[in-house]
Formats: structure tokens, sequence, C-alpha cells
């Protein structure tokens, strides 16, 4: 049986994963149901990006994936499946997928068409839930859509260094349930236009000159204590590869997180000079 994810704004007070889940079970009593998250910010097709594109590979092939994220249906937000990198996907042709296969090309994409057939107020429930139980019995996607080849595409905000290829000028994409700000500058990007020159990263008026490798590098001396260290800021690469600028043991209900100390939010420029007279200090990174 195929694990069946799901990715949702629509919070857990409310009926709505429940709903959906219990229709699943309805169609497949044995089925695997796993919550990526059902706390994307309202209609945030950036994070639930992110979100998946760091946590689907995990993930054994076959596995589907259903997103309600936007998911209302209209003649400009028509509901697709998707297989791609072996997975499937059923969702939204928001521009989502766009975001998430920038690198890979999807192996077949279907309109869905059974909403005809179908009276729904509530996509995710009546029409996603069928979709996905109908592949994970072994159906084939253009069964249930008409194959297209084209994906509305959205193109999210991408750093860019200058002529002299001295400087990178990101942006924030996602601030995370700590309060940690992820940008959309990679780790290979920063090596390679690096190339091991000293760096400064410029984050409104704040600003680094060491970039970690774990959060608890910032500890400097075996001899204190880690809290003395909270409240700490520091950049760091993340796991999933991107330059994130944290606050050491953050917690937004008590220290603060960097979203809130340092006042950074989504769509912010971060700007990383790199300067041949300034010795570089990532001796933590590898």
């Amino acid at each position: 049986m195929s694990i069946i994810t799901l990715t949702t704004d629509f919070g857990t007070k409310d009926h709505f994963v429940g709903a959906v889940k219990g229709a699943i079970y309805s169609e497949l009593p044995d089925a695997k149901i796993v919550d990526i998250t059902h706390e994307v910010s309202p209609f945030s097709i950036t994070e639930t990006a992110y979100i998946l594109k760091n946590s689907y590979k995990s993930f054994p092939k076959g596995t589907i994936h259903i997103v309600g994220v936007d998911s209302e249906l209209s003649d400009d937000n028509k509901h697709i499946a998707i297989e791609l990198d072996g997975h499937f996907f059923v969702c939204p042709d928001n521009g989502l997928i766009s975001m998430i296969a920038s690198e890979i090309q999807p192996s077949k994409i279907v309109e869905i068409n059974i909403h005809d057939r179908v009276e729904s107020s509530f996509p995710v429930l009546d029409v996603f839930v069928q979709v996905a139980c109908f592949i994970a019995r072994g159906g084939n996607l253009t069964v249930i859509g008409k194959e297209i080849s084209e994906l509305k595409k959205i193109v999210e905000i991408q750093p860019k260094t200058n002529q002299q290829q001295n400087q990178i000028t990101g942006g924030i994409i996602y601030i995370d349930n700590y309060g940690n700000v992820i940008t959309n500058i990679s780790k290979k990007m920063f090596k390679d236009i690096g190339k091991g020159r000293g760096f400064i990263v410029h984050a409104r008026k704040h600003f680094f000159t060491k970039i970690f490798n774990k959060y608890n590098e910032v500890v400097s001396n075996e001899s204190y204590s880690n809290q003395q260290y909270e409240g700490h800021k520091l950049a760091i690469f993340n796991s999933a590869g991107y330059l994130e600028i944290a606050i050491y043991r953050s917690n937004l209900d008590t220290v603060g997180g960097a979203s809130t100390l340092l006042g950074l939010g989504y769509r912010d420029g971060i700007i990383i000079d790199f300067i041949d007279d300034i010795k570089p200090d990532f001796t933590h990174l590898t």
C-alpha cells in the first residue's frame, strides 16, 4: 500500500484534517497516512514549495502527496496530478510544482477531470482524496485526467551576483517554527562565488563574518553553559543547504527568534560581500 502524505494550511483546530483522513480510510482502510504539515501560512505557495521540496525525497518512491494549499478550483487554478521523480502529487496548478520541479521535469501531468461527477466545495476532501486513492490502487493518471504538457510557473526571487562576482544578493524565502529565517542562497552558490575569500553577510543592520555547520558551534568555550549563549545570533547553512539566520536556542515565546529579534521578514534582502583582504572566518564550514 502506498504512503499518502498531507500538506495543508488547514491548521489542526478545525475538522478539515480529520475529515480528509477519514475519507482516505473509508476508501483504503489499510492506508498509511503521514502529516507533513498543516501549519503552512494561509495560501502561501512559497512556504508549501520549500517544505515539500525538502521533505518529499525522504519518502519512498511511489508515495502520493496531497497538497491542500490554495486549492479552490477556478479557471486560473486547475487541479492536477503529477508523476515527478518517482512520486505522485495531487494538487492545484498554482505554480507550486514549478518551484519544486525547477531541476527535475515531471514524467506525466494530467488535468483532473472528475469534477463533473463530484459536487464539492471542499476539493481536497472530495476530489484529491479520490484521485490519491485511485493512484494508490495502481490506477493510471490518464484515466482521471487529460494529459497536459505545461504547468503554471512562478518565478520566485532568485539570488543574483554582480558583474565583479564579489557580491551575492538574495532574500528570505521562509521563516520556520523557531523564528529562524531561511534565505535562497545555497551553500553551493556561496562556495562557487566566494572561492575561499573572506565575507560579510548583511541582514538589515546586522552582519555576520562566520557561518556555522551546527547551531551549538556558537558555544565557543566548553566551560560556558548553553544557557549563557541563548539569544546569540548566528548564520548557518541548514540541513537543506541554504543560508539561515538564526538565534541560538530560539523560542518565540521566551528569547525570541531571528524574525522578531532581528526584524527580518519574508522577502527581506540578504547581501553577502566577498572581500579579498578580509581573512576568511569559516573554519567550521565543510
